[in-house]
């Protein structure tokens, strides 16, 4: 069994995971109907490291965790509606058991099957991704 740490380059804000000695690359499924906010997002969360997948659309979503569970978190942008939350977070969960950050807007309702929700600021996602993988750490 190899064992996984992360070590803080920059506390709360970008984690370099290693397994075996080796730097291993964080990959991130991002998914979000507002196509401006979701390049933002991938270029915010490359600039600290991580390996991004955007999905702007439902089925493709759905196609990329079937096709390829290989990651390490989930984040599901605000702009997608509730049930069409409640369905991927599903569907993660069929194929991965990486955790899923649910992103909230102050006001919306959160989404219950996510194990995170923060504010879609980039303090507080890169903060959450930050004690993610440091839980994972912790607990590997």
């Amino acid at each position: 069994m190899q064992r996984m740490y992360c070590e803080g380059v920059n506390p709360g804000v970008r984690w370099r995971c290693l397994t075996a000695g080796l730097a291993a690359m964080i990959r991130i499924l991002s998914v979000s109907y507002d196509v401006s906010l979701l390049n933002s997002r991938q270029l915010l969360l490359e600039s600290k490291g991580y390996e991004v997948v955007s999905v702007a659309k439902f089925d493709e979503a759905l196609r990329q965790c079937e096709r390829d569970a290989r990651f390490d978190v989930f984040i599901l942008g605000h702009s997608i509606p509730r049930g069409q939350k409640d369905t991927l977070v599903m569907a993660f969960r069929a194929h991965s058991s990486a955790p899923v950050i649910g992103l909230t807007r102050r006001g919306e309702d959160p989404t219950p099957l996510a194990d995170v929700q923060t504010d879609p600021d980039p303090a507080q996602l890169l903060s959450a991704i930050a004690n993610i993988l440091a839980s994972k750490a912790a607990s590997a």
